[in-house]
């Protein structure tokens, strides 16, 4: 009899402890609920009846040990720190720990944070004109912006930051050394830049200034060659990449002979963007998808019907400040083979970034995923591969035209697209050079390497293109 009521009151202690559990987690059962369901089970235990229990899966429990270590801590700054601290810090202090331990793109954004995230957006905003990211404890430039005080001062795709003015930037956050080296424009700060090939560490003085980002630049490089640079993908870049297009066909008065598109430097932005500007040269098929682990993360995004410059050769040229946006164009044009990828290997940031808000002012960034070509290639950490690679290059002599060393060419491995900035100011109209002047002055594309051999090779492209219908023609 002992023996029976002994194993009652296990049963009752277990349904008990069941209760109490399964009202406790959420997205299971609560309250009246609970004790039907521990009722149930009690009397299937007395009856004899075999009952299946699925416990919760512990190890996905939160960690209690490890909870109870960040109570103490939090306690014991309270208590002994030199200063007495704010709760509040204390907290966001935390939330910034989490995001920052997850990798480089992952980060929590108060107030001012977001108001400057909204403005890289848009395309206007104060500060250097450069685009960083972190590494071993530095700043790294992914990438100056074209025509801002950074890339007219030297600043090169590649280079450590290693001191912003007299702050020495190991330890501190990308967040509070962006902070830093935004400001009132026409303050100058002096940035400690650590570059490969350099021995020592160079200090490059840069003025800011109100940053005014152009998204698309065109122009005609040669008589039926068009050029399109894109500096990074805004909110607009996919209309206005498309409408550069359509001009240049005008101004021309047909279809081009090539078109080059220059991504060189481009550290990425909209993903919606750059797809747009890859649909508009796409007739179907699979421009990105992304793949992470909920639902809403899992995201494709196909070609429409129709495409422009559709018999048009092309020659997408990127190098390693090619990231993100800028990558997932190129890798879609070559997934497809509309376009021949040339240049260096690009930065291979291949990982999406959700703004999730927590309230009206506050917001935490984090990557949910990660970008894929339409063959299924994962960017992140590998980027594109170029078909043709070709590197910039000090040239003793091309055509006649005097030496220009590597610092000279436009979009080299660390460096600047000054070549394009000389042509987008001649085409701004500061002033045009005569005709004797104009004849003794090198082109756009016999100053940057990479530039000419993407010329040459739409030019190879046309005569082959030339021959094949007319030996087609001839044996019809």
């Amino acid at each position: 009899m002992r023996r029976v009521r002994r194993i009652q009151r296990t049963a009752a202690f277990r349904a008990l402890a069941l209760t109490t559990c399964l009202s406790t987690l959420p997205g299971l059962v609560h309250g009246q609920q609970a004790e039907e369901d521990a009722r149930h089970l009690l009397e299937g235990i007395e009856a004899g009846e075999t009952v299946n229990i699925k416990l919760p899966d512990l190890e996905k429990q939160l960690p209690l040990e490890d909870l109870r270590k960040f109570v103490e801590v939090f306690g014991r700054i309270k208590d002994a720190y030199v200063e007495e601290v704010d709760d509040r810090q204390l907290l966001e202090s935390a939330i910034k720990g989490m995001l920052s331990g997850l990798d480089p793109h992952s980060t929590y954004l108060a107030p001012k944070d977001y108001e400057r995230l909204e403005e890289s957006t848009s395309g206007e905003f104060g500060g250097l004109g450069i685009e960083v990211g972190m590494e071993n404890g530095f700043i790294k430039v992914i990438s100056p912006i074209d025509d801002t005080p950074a890339q007219k001062a030297g600043v090169r795709a590649g280079d450590l930051i290693v001191k912003l003015g007299d702050q020495p930037v190991k330890g501190i956050s990308l967040e509070e050394a962006i902070k830093l080296m935004r400001g009132k424009p026409g303050t100058i700060l002096t940035l400690t830049i650590v570059r490969e090939g350099q021995s020592a560490p160079i200090e490059i003085d840069v003025e800011r200034d109100i940053i005014k980002v152009t998204s698309i630049k065109s122009r005609m490089i040669e008589d039926g060659y068009g050029y399109v640079r894109i500096t990074q993908f805004q909110a607009d870049s996919g209309s206005q990449f498309a409408q550069a297009l359509k001009d240049l066909e005008k101004e021309y008065g047909g279809a081009l002979d090539g078109l080059v598109i220059d991504l060189r430097n481009n550290p990425g932005g909209i993903l919606q963007a750059a797809v747009e500007a890859s649909d508009a040269l796409l007739s179907e098929g699979l421009i990105v998808y992304t793949e992470g682990r909920i639902q809403s993360s899992r995201l494709r995004f196909n070609a429409k019907a129709g495409e422009l410059m559709a018999d048009t050769p092309i020659v997408v040229l990127i190098n390693g400040g090619s990231a993100s946006a800028s990558e997932i164009m190129a890798g879609a044009l070559q997934d497809h083979q509309r376009a021949v990828i040339m240049g260096t290997q690009s930065f291979g940031k291949g990982s999406v970034q959700t703004v999730i808000p927590l309230d009206e002012t506050h917001a935490i960034k984090m990557t949910t995923a990660r970008y894929y070509t339409p063959d299924g290639r994962s960017i992140q950490a590998k980027g594109i591969r170029p078909d043709i690679e070709v590197k910039p290059a000090e040239l003793t002599e091309l055509d006649g035209q005097p030496f220009f060393t590597e610092a000279d060419l436009s979009g080299h491995l660390e460096g600047q697209t000054e070549g394009v900035t000389e042509g987008e100011t001649e085409n701004e109209g500061s002033g045009k050079p005569t005709k004797e002047e104009a004849e003794r002055m090198p082109s756009a594309a016999d100053r940057d390497f990479q530039l000419r051999s993407a010329l040459n090779l739409l030019k190879g492209l046309q005569i082959f293109n030339k021959r094949d219908h007319a030996s087609k023609g001839s044996t019809d």
